[in-house]
This record gives C-alpha cells, sequence and structure tokens, in this order.
C-alpha cells in the first residue's frame, strides 16, 4: 500500500469517525434539552445508536481488517436511512431542503460505508 492509499484510508476514517461523533453529540443534545417531543428522542435514540455502533464497526474494521464489518455496516446504514425516510414521508415532503438533506444523509452514509469498505483491504 502506497503512501497515498494510506493517506485516502485515514482521510476517510477521519471523516467516518467525525459523522459518527456529530450523530451522537445530535442524540445527547435532543436528551439533554428541555423542549424535546417524545418522537424526536425516539428519532434521537436511533441517531445516537447508528454514531455508536458505527464508530464501534470503524474501529474494529481499523484494528482487524475482518468481513462481518463490512455487512455490519451496510445493515446499520440501510436501517438507519429507512428510518430517517420514513420518518420525512410520515411528515410529507414539503420542500427542497428536506430532499438536499435526505441526498446529504444518503452521500455521508455511502463515504461512512466506503471507508470501512477500504479499511478491510
Amino acid at each position: 500500500m502506497n503512501s497515498q492509499d494510506k493517506i485516502l484510508r485515514s482521510g476517510f476514517a477521519l471523516f467516518s469517525l467525525i459523522t459518527s461523533f456529530l450523530f451522537v453529540y445530535y442524540a445527547v443534545t435532543i436528551f439533554t434539552g428541555e423542549t424535546g417531543s417524545q418522537h424526536l428522542k425516539i428519532f434521537a435514540y436511533v441517531t445516537g445508536g447508528y454514531g455508536l455502533m458505527n464508530t464501534y464497526i470503524l474501529s474494529w474494521a481499523w484494528r482487524t481488517q475482518v468481513g462481518w464489518t463490512m455487512a455490519a455496516n451496510t445493515v446499520i446504514s440501510v436501517c438507519f436511512f429507512g428510518v430517517f425516510l420514513m420518518d420525512m414521508l410520515r411528515g410529507g415532503l414539503q420542500d427542497s431542503k428536506q430532499i438536499a438533506v435526505l441526498v446529504g444523509l444518503a452521500v455521508v452514509l455511502g463515504i461512512n460505508w466506503y471507508t470501512i469498505r477500504k479499511l478491510n483491504q
């Protein structure tokens, strides 16, 4: 593996770690806030769970390069995206900002998946 691949791998891993931290931070913010509805708190559980599980899978992929990390990351990403999509569809898509958020989330989840794939090589 050349130095460019190592830098690329490290950069993707850092991006994945930062986004996982942001998901967990969002969940903690909702839990500690006073105005969150019950629905929002349930969604925060899902978001925080994804962030924590992605961090765990990322650390396993970094240290061991085992194959189950790809499958686990795929499952949690698809489940999280499905919950997010159903939540958006439940309220109805009102404007283009919601679609941009949906596409942005898909890109972040795709990069996280690609990171695990690169770490398993």
